[in-house]
């Protein structure tokens, strides 16, 4: 525990706010493992201000354990800390700080492993993948896993160590956020009817959206792991018209659909668009430019292991549990299990409990947990 205690007081002490640069705290990770004799890429995104890392130690020939985290965490701004966030501070058994939970304990775990297993003969190799901007939805390896599908292999099994409890979650569902543009017609408001107004379009569209939840809800796909069983769809955000003696000629609507594997997004998004169609029509009766596009500016996969899977049995002997669990949260592990890479999600901490508060904070037993799994990863790699 010491080591990982001190690798996590120097990870936090790194602002790695999503919005910002997370090159401060790839060079630390990467220069610690050159030295320990990793084999270190360095991935960059197209501004260079932001960076993975894929990290290998042992024989390269062999399928070997991958371990992936993300760097980067969510903002402070807005809430209220009663100790410096980006300073590790010990209260009893709590250790408080902005990534503790949400993950920056497992990647001081895993780095503690590394130092460990650079001491020893591997039989098998120690494989880490380390992103940026996980928090914004996935946005880091998605521009990242082109480059690391040629330098992973095909490992035999791969924990993404997002807070669990250190249970092993089998599942989660995919995202895709959309973005709906609703085109109406300008005019003064006193003259209101004789005009298309595009937030009485957008309006109508959220009507068509919830109709799709209820649906969903009662005749959709169920996976009972779930504590919401079905696909979701979400409005976040409606915004429209300049000002209140204007009819506004344009709005706009943020919404997300999160949907079980069961559920193809493809086919989702094709009610959407029907939907989208079928209030614009009702609105070209009076105005032939009435429209609604839909554009989807984000997503990630989903993950459902099978029950039987190779990688249930390697997971649950190295988290030393007997049971699964689905998470409500979504990860990158959709990305690796889409390459064909088996797959789970098992880390410190707890996202309900923890994750994205003020005074965000991981219990010390839950990394002691982690680094038991980390020995016991240890022994399966010496053989």
């Amino acid at each position: 525990m010491e080591q990982t205690l001190e690798i996590l007081d120097r990870l936090i002490a790194f602002d790695t706010v999503s919005s910002k640069s997370n090159l401060a705290i790839i060079d630390f990770i990467e220069n610690f493992l050159i030295a320990r004799g990793f084999d270190v890429t360095r991935i960059p995104d197209e501004t260079g201000q932001k960076a993975g890392i894929y990290a290998v130690l042992g024989p390269k020939e062999a399928s070997g354990i991958m371990l992936s985290a993300h760097t980067d965490v969510v903002p402070v701004e807005g809430q209220l800390w009663t100790s410096d966030p980006f300073k590790l501070t010990r209260l009893d058994d709590r250790l408080y700080g902005r990534g503790t939970t949400d993950m920056k304990g497992y990647v001081a775990s895993v780095m503690a492993l590394a130092d460990r297993a650079s001491k020893l003969v591997l039989k098998e190799p120690l494989k880490i993948v380390l992103s940026y901007d996980e928090e914004i939805g996935c946005v880091g390896i998605k521009q990242m896993i082109d480059r690391l599908t040629p330098l992973i292999g095909l490992p035999r099994a791969c924990i993404v160590g997002e807070p669990t409890e250190m249970q092993v979650a089998v599942g989660h569902k995919g995202k895709a956020a959309l973005r709906a543009t609703c085109k109406g017609q300008a005019g003064h408001s006193a003259l209101a009817p004789k005009f298309t107004n595009a937030l009485h379009i957008a309006a109508e569209f959220v009507q068509e959206l919830q109709a799709l939840q209820t649906e969903l809800a009662q005749n959709g796909a169920r996976d009972l792991a779930y504590d919401i069983p079905y696909s979701t769809v979400h409005v976040g955000q409606m915004s429209g018209g300049t000002a209140l003696n204007i009819v506004p000629d344009a709005a706009e609507i943020t919404f997300e659909c999160r949907h079980l594997v069961a559920d193809r997004p493809e086919e989702l998004e094709e009610r959407i668009a029907d939907a989208a169609e079928r209030v614009a029509d009702r609105h070209r009766l009076l105005f032939d430019g009435a429209d609604i596009s839909i554009e989807k500016y984000n997503s990630y996969p989903g993950l459902d292991v099978a029950s039987d899977a190779s990688i249930v049995n390697i997971a649950q002997r190295l988290a030393a549990t007997n049971e699964t669990t689905k998470v409500a949260f979504g990860t990158e592990a959709g990305y690796f299990d889409a390459l064909g890479v088996q797959t789970v999600v098992c880390g410190p901490g707890s996202m309900e409990g923890q994750g994205h508060k003020a005074d965000e904070y991981i219990e010390v037993s839950q990394l002691n947990a982690c680094d038991e799994m980390m020995d016991r990863i240890l022994a399966e790699l010496q053989g």
